[in-house]
């Protein structure tokens, strides 16, 4: 689809502006249930969709917001290359658009970092219908902030997500997955351990007191690798991560249960709750899904650590989905907010109920 797309967006925005009515942005919809509840009428991006420019020895690639991660992976793995925070595609169907725009990042996010770190550049269409430049083309706001990689998360708050640059990596040439049989306090000891070795480890994941380390890279340093951690080798170590980077995982199967995502430093010790635990990214994220817990306690438990917790999935989003924002991080949410959608069309309410 061309730009020809672009005015029925502005369109549609200027008609959303005259009436106060919100707008819900919205791709192939495999994310409706994270943030906060859906309000608005739906503008699908699906329509504006395709790789506009995809150069591999320059390690960039370039896609319209609808255009589907499926598309992408095809594009990347002609040169076997691929998006190495490794986004969930739930069922194929994700898009560019809301992968930016959710900010999730899968099993990779441990060694090769997340997705903002990859962002390059982005096109944005903000409450006024104008199509604006950041990033690769040096575009900034006027309180000079690296808009392209605040719209990582934002969960498209602050405007439409036309198109964005990405960096994109080569696949390793060798991967091996170790499994360990380990309780929770030497799995975090190990992790943390390991992670401030030479090693090639590249995701992790705990959980029942089992732990499946990947190690990916060169034949040799993989190899080397595997003598020196020792373990059980996994046979299906590819699908294993897989299922866990689209969170089919036996530990996701309940979608009723509250589930928690708590970021906190890697060293934490295992934190003081009932119920089941996931721990990936080498300690620093803890899932959680048990009894359920008062918010305001599990938040007061991660923030003494030096982190936060997001209900997930599931659960009471009256407690807020987010941690709430301290008084001097909020003001700066509420003037971006300001600055890019003053009417507060875009995904109203969607992160904070406030805006």
């Amino acid at each position: 689809m061309s730009d020809q797309q672009l005015p029925f967006f502005q369109d549609r925005i200027a008609a959303a502006n005259a009436s106060g009515t919100p707008l819900q942005i919205r791709g192939a919809g495999t994310k409706d249930w994270y943030g906060q509840d859906l309000q608005g009428e739906v503008i699908d991006t699906r329509a504006y969709s395709g790789i506009i420019e995809y150069e591999p020895t320059e390690l960039v690639i370039t896609a319209r917001c609808g255009t589907s991660l499926t598309e992408i992976d095809a594009a990347l793995a002609q040169h076997n290359q691929s998006l190495a925070f490794e986004p969930p595609r739930f069922g194929g169907a994700a898009t560019v658009g809301g992968m930016i725009a959710s900010g999730l990042s899968g099993p990779g996010r441990q060694s090769s970092g997340s997705v903002r770190d990859f962002m390059l550049g982005a096109v944005l269409m903000d409450a006024q219908g104008q199509v604006l430049h950041f990033g690769g083309q040096v575009m900034k706001n006027v309180a000079g902030y690296d808009v392209s990689r605040l719209l990582t998360g934002s969960l498209g708050t602050l405007g439409l997500i036309l198109q964005v640059s990405l960096k994109v990596l080569p696949r390793p040439f060798a991967s091996s997955t170790r499994v360990f049989e380990v309780d929770q306090e030497n799995a975090i000891r190990l992790l943390n351990e390991w992670g401030g070795q030479p090693l090639p480890v590249s995701a992790s994941c705990w959980t029942n007191n089992v732990l499946t380390v990947r190690l990916s890279g060169a034949q040799a340093a993989v190899d080397a690798a595997d003598k020196k951690l020792g373990g059980t080798a996994l046979s299906n170590g590819e699908d294993f991560w897989r299922d866990l980077r689209e969170q089919e995982h036996a530990f996701f199967a309940d979608h009723d249960a509250p589930l928690w995502r708590l970021s906190v430093p890697s060293v934490t010790a295992a934190l003081p709750l009932d119920g089941n635990a996931l721990i990936e990214w080498g300690g620093a994220q803890r899932w959680y899904r048990g009894a359920a817990e008062d918010a305001e306690q599990l938040r007061a438990l991660a923030a003494r650590c030096g982190g936060h917790a997001t209900l997930y999935r599931g659960g009471d989003k009256s407690v807020g989905v987010f941690q709430p924002l301290a008084p001097a991080v909020d003001k700066i949410h509420r003037r971006l907010k300001a600055s890019f959608d003053p009417s507060g069309i875009f995904n109203r309410g969607r992160m904070y109920s406030a805006f």
